[in-house]
């Protein structure tokens, strides 16, 4: 126990007790415990491994605290808890910023430098221009993104002890190294061996800034300028043209038929027949499908190899030729497709080879209008166009060979089980689950899990070389399962040598790393042990809990119980708690992109950690919340209450409780009485996962507490002569040691400071209050408390101090309430120094009128 301050503050206090925290191991998770107790006495979490690439925002705050709560309530319940925490630092995200950060970027056909010193370091530098950063080996750049991921690392920690998770810090992991990579091989390669995973060649979205493949999951439309070009095909029969609308005219020489729909009368009689291509004079079908849309443009589209997604269907449904025009950089290759034949036609290509997409429809609407094949001008409008979410320009379409894993897109049997697996678990809020199960639903392809990018985990498997030394697809080597984690471009599959590597005969390594989601799906495996720790595993899985944001469900969640399903055949948790976005004053979503992201370290600082924690509980999962750095009203009630917490502990323990002591007075009994209702509805909220609900009845019956029953008996408290003094000390700290409790899982460090002034060990490990069954009748407290108010109110109306002397009071009341209000009668009299009461019936309890005492009037 710690004495009580002469001026409790909140100041200091995350400082001190995340270091006793620390110190006293208060929150690692007790494995003897585990295994005494069983997998239904343990509570584990499958934590959000936030991207170390960057700072942490407010919305992290938002959503960990609303992980943090339900975990403590799950400790004070008796619970073993599992909260471990990862760190996701391979991907897209943080090779940008480490490009950003030390001015490089990537080249991996250059040496190693072991001398090399990055051109600057800090700052976050924006320009993102290849020929503004400095060229390095990739083994240089997974050094620079390990330097940076750790750093990164280090901040998170800090932000978060100081947040004060209840986190068990010696169970972290991070998703690069050797375990991690170990794990995810594993998987995957079982994968492989049960033909859940295959590579194809096939149609890729493409991000031609970070020259990856990626996946549909990762995608986000962004409204774009185009414009309508309405172009001319010539009927091969010499019998006129037809006219069709294109937003991407810079793709003519990739085309391979027109379409409309089949029920469309003007296009009916040129089913089957042919046209002309402009520009380029390449002879393709007019076909039918019922994607077409007739009531857009003209009615008839232009397929090419490839525009959008539609492209890709069609392509593949009408079994179409592939004249892919477009390279990995986003530039028009210089080759022309074979089918581009006649001097005119090259010669007009040869005007958009090497050009941007942006270039190259400005030149070819010019040789259109030039060749007088425009029709009309340009008709400007904006659409929605698909980039990758952490992207800067709309993403390309390209014929690339890629990994994938089977998920249900083209296998009905495997989407039902996913959907069964996701009905099966408990979602909080439960209309989670239906945007769950409409993503699944509506998938069109299969994941695509390979990026053609540096710092993440090796694909495992290499390719053997034939005769002329190149790759034989069909025959992929693997490596043993045991000599896992392996580099491939390092390391010599099976039964070959290193001189092998590269020549004929021999075999070359795949370099192609995992989408990061690959990994992220496996944070269960990674946390608890799979095929690594099994005691581990069989205590924590399948995980209580998936804590995430909703934006992620269809990728973190989502795969996360894919490769559950296809490796155990169940789902990896029994709950998935949802929390809401984070708005800014205008009920804007807050993002990096927008540019209205608030980081915490300052709110922190200047309101303190339970404030910005009770802001965050606050809030009821799935529920957007606005906040406004400028004005943090919930911030600022929070800051207060946490306060108030402090300075009515220390005044409840001003209070000896003697020994013997019991609770006698009807209104302490009213008063724990209705504490007992709120035990109970609290820990239903809390059960149901409200926190927001848990914390609603406890604050309101905490100032009820506060402002009313303090008051009301403080003068019999500090009367030791009263016979009433100890009934009203012991029931001042039995509400105390209650109130603490129930509010730790929010207020964990007032709480804390509190419970260290008069009790052993910490709150967080104290056993959630249960009702003490004293008997009593909750509308004494209630009524009594409405009538001082009301007396407190005549007082101000009378314009006399609330000290003023009251020589006799009037008080409406019923029968019932009036016998209430005479059980407590005495406490009134002393708190509102009134001298006589008189009743008078009425429905409801008010004060009628009051006589000052004629020496104060």
């Amino acid at each position: 126990m710690s004495q009580i301050p002469d001026k409790p503050a909140l100041e200091g206090l995350e400082q001190k007790w995340d270091a006793a925290w620390s110190e006293h191991g208060t929150y690692l998770f007790d494995r003897d415990a585990a295994k005494a107790k069983g997998r239904a006495g343990v509570f584990s979490v499958d934590t959000p491994p936030p991207t170390a690439s960057g700072s942490l925002h407010i919305g992290h705050v938002f959503s960990f605290t609303h992980t943090d709560v339900k975990v403590r309530y799950e400790r004070m319940r008796g619970k073993t808890v599992f909260y471990p925490m990862g760190w996701d630092d391979n991907g897209l995200p943080t090779e940008r910023r480490v490009q950003n950060y030390y001015g490089v970027r990537c080249d991996p056909s250059l040496p190693y430098d072991p001398d090399f010193t990055p051109p600057f370091e800090g700052g976050d530098n924006k320009s993102s221009k290849a020929a503004d950063q400095v060229p390095i080996s990739r083994r240089n750049f997974i050094e620079l993104c390990e330097k940076l991921t750790v750093e990164d690392e280090k901040q998170f920690e800090a932000l978060f002890r100081q947040l004060g998770l209840s986190v068990d810090w010696t169970q972290t992991y991070r998703t690069i190294s050797d375990e991690t990579i170990r794990t995810s091989q594993l998987a995957f390669l079982r994968n492989v061996e049960r033909g859940e995973a295959y590579q194809a060649l096939a149609p890729t979205l493409w991000d031609i800034d970070f020259r990856s493949a990626i996946a549909q999951a990762e995608l986000e439309d962004r409204d774009q300028p185009a414009a309508y070009h309405r172009v001319a095909f010539h009927l091969t029969d010499g019998s006129g043209d037809i006219e069709i609308e294109t937003t991407r005219p810079e793709l003519l020489a990739a085309c391979v038929a027109l379409v409309a729909h089949p029920d469309d009368e003007r296009y009916q009689p040129h089913f089957g027949s042919t046209v002309r291509t402009p520009l380029f004079d390449v002879e393709v079908p007019v076909l039918a499908h019922p994607l077409a849309q007739k009531d857009k443009g003209s009615g008839i589209a232009m397929i090419c190899t490839f525009g959008d997604v539609t492209d890709i269907i069609w392509w593949r449904e009408l079994d179409l030729p592939n004249r892919t025009i477009l390279g990995k950089d986003g530039r028009i290759v210089a080759e022309a497709p074979e089918v581009i034949v006649t001097d005119a036609a090259r010669a007009a290509y040869a005007e958009l080879a090497g050009k941007t997409v942006f270039s190259a429809k400005k030149r070819i609407v010019e040789l259109l209008r030039e060749s007088g094949e425009l029709i009309g001008d340009p008709k400007p409008f904006t659409h929605p166009v698909k980039f990758y979410e952490k992207g800067d320009r709309p993403l390309e379409i390209v014929s690339t060979r890629q990994w994938y894993i089977r998920n249900g897109a083209r296998d009905a049997q495997l989407r039902e089980k996913l959907i069964a697996l996701g009905a099966g678990m408990d979602w909080h809020p439960d209309f989670m689950r239906v945007r769950y199960e409409n993503w699944t639903n509506g998938l069109t392809g299969d994941w695509l899990v390979s990026r053609q990018r540096f710092f993440g985990v090796p694909i495992p498997v290499w390719y053997a070389l034939d005769e002329t030394g190149e790759r034989d697809y069909s025959r992929v080597l693997t490596p043993d399962l045991t000599s896992l984690p392996v580099d491939p471009t390092s390391d010599v599959p099976p039964g070959y040598t290193e001189e092998q590597r590269g020549v004929p005969g021999g075999f070359d390594a795949e370099r192609d790393i995992f989408d990061t989601w690959a990994t992220s799906s496996l944070t269960p495996q990674l946390a608890g042990g799979w095929e690594r720790d099994p005691e581990l595993w069989d205590l924590v899985a399948p995980f209580s809990m998936r804590p995430q944001g909703q934006d992620i469900i269809r990728t973190w969640l989502f795969s996360t119980m894919l490769r559950s399903a296809l490796e155990d055949d169940r789902a990896p948790w029994t709950d998935a708690a949802i929390s809401g976005f984070i708005v800014d004053p205008d009920r804007k979503k807050m993002s990096k992109s927008k540019g209205n992201v608030v980081t915490p370290a300052d709110i922190l600082a200047q309101h303190g950690t339970d404030a910005v924690r009770y802001w965050a509980a606050s809030s009821r999962l799935g529920a957007d919340a606005a906040f406004d750095p400028q004005n943090p009203t919930q911030v600022k009630i929070g800051r207060r209450l946490a306060i108030k917490v402090l300075n009515a502990a220390k005044f409840v323990l001003s209070f000896p409780v003697p020994e013997g002591a019991e609770v006698t007075h009807a209104l302490d009994a009213s008063m724990l009485a209705t504490l007992d209702g709120v035990v109970r509805e609290a820990t239903k909220a809390y059960e149901a996962y409200d926190h927001a609900r848990a914390l609603e009845v406890t604050e309101a019956f905490f100032w009820t507490f506060c402002d009313d029953y303090l008051e009301l008996v403080k003068e019999r408290a500090y009367n030791q002569a009263d016979v009433g003094q100890a009934s009203a000390a012991l029931a001042l700290r039995l509400a105390l040691s209650t109130l603490l409790r129930l509010l730790a899982p929010v207020l964990s460090f007032a709480t804390e400071e509190a419970w260290s002034w008069f009790e052993e060990g910490s709150v967080h490990t104290a056993a959630w209050p249960e009702p003490l069954g004293i008997e009593g009748d909750p509308a004494v407290l209630r009524v009594v408390g409405e009538a001082l108010i009301g007396i407190r109110r005549a007082k101000t109306e009378a314009k006399a101090s609330q000290k003023t002397h009251v020589e006799r009071a009037t008080i409406g009341a019923s029968e019932t309430a009036a016998a209430a209000l005479r059980l407590a009668e005495g406490d009134l009299k002393a708190v509102g120094r009134v001298a006589e009461i008189t009743y008078q019936d009425a429905e409801t309890t008010s004060v009628l009128e009051i006589v000052l005492a004629p020496q104060e009037v």
